[in-house]
């Protein structure tokens, strides 16, 4: 079985892309080239832009069943409204009017169930691709991007962890901002949480918010620092309190900060950075 790690935040710009992008640089590298970086953070992937000689494989349509309503079986009895949990159909029986909407449908299948005039069929509709891509090092990179106006961010998650290959020994799933539902099936099977938090209020107040979350869910996790050094020392004396791992602090670089804006993360990494996440691997080698 793969060892699985997600890297999380509680807000966007804490550092979350830039941790995983290095870890998988530096696990390929000491630990096993079976690494493999997945971007669930359908909805802006941007891993992909750290692998300038990356080349895509494969690319897949994923698809979302929406019932469509048969106006000539339809007798507006209004029963699979009353099963829709999402609210997702409207039926107006006066003037004979029944429609799905398919941006609040979440192909649970009971209004199939429900019907019993067979005016239910179900039809596939578009809702992002998923995308392999092979880079030079490890086992590629694997990307969900979501169709522009779908809402179905947790669907696709789901459907690219389901096409992670069988053979990586290690897999690194970068989560979506935030602590939505998106986040929860990013984070839900994983075996070890990698927190990226700020020293700053806005980075803990988020950070307070993904720690709640994650204790809700039962899932351990240890927090990176990201840009260390700047802001004060509010998150520090916070994770003491409450007794949380600190499993690693990476010092604000300004060179570096320019590396990441200019698309070269990977590239001259300064000895102590690299010394830095060396140790971040030898802590979660230990958890795991």
């Amino acid at each position: 079985m793969a060892i699985k790690i997600a890297i999380a935040s509680g807000k966007g710009g804490t550092g979350k892309t830039t941790v995983s992008v290095n870890l998988y640089h530096f696990i390929n590298r000491l630990v096993t080239p079976k690494v493999q970086l997945v971007d669930c953070d359908v909805e802006e992937p941007n891993d992909l832009l750290f692998f300038k000689d990356s080349e895509e494989v494969t690319k897949e349509t994923i698809n979302q069943l929406i019932p469509r309503i048969d106006n000539d079986k339809c007798t507006y009895c209004r029963k699979c409204t009353e099963w829709c949990e999402y609210n997702a159909i409207v039926v107006i029986p006066p003037v004979e009017f029944a429609e799905v909407n398919g941006s609040l449908c979440h192909s649970c299948g009971a209004c199939l169930v429900a019907c019993e005039f067979d005016a239910m069929k179900e039809y596939p509709e578009p809702i992002g691709d998923v995308t392999f891509y092979k880079t030079q090092d490890g086992n590629g990179l694997a990307e969900g991007r979501l169709k522009i106006g779908s809402a179905m961010q947790t669907m696709l998650i789901k459907e690219l962890k389901k096409r992670v290959p069988d053979d990586a020994e290690w897999i690194l799933f970068d989560a979506p901002p935030g602590t939505s539902c998106p986040v929860v099936e990013t984070v839900s099977d994983a075996d070890y949480i990698v927190l990226v938090t700020e020293p700053t209020p806005f980075g803990l107040h988020d950070l307070k918010l993904m720690i709640e979350m994650l204790k809700d869910i039962k899932q351990p996790f240890g927090v990176i620092v990201n840009k260390a050094g700047l802001g004060n020392n509010d998150v520090y004396e916070y994770l003491e309190k409450e007794n949380i791992e600190i499993i690693g602090k990476i010092p604000f670089d300004k060179d570096y900060a320019s590396k990441y804006a200019a698309g070269n993360l990977l590239k001259d990494i300064s000895p102590e950075t690299e010394q830095r996440y060396k140790e971040i691997i030898e802590k979660l080698k230990t958890k795991l």
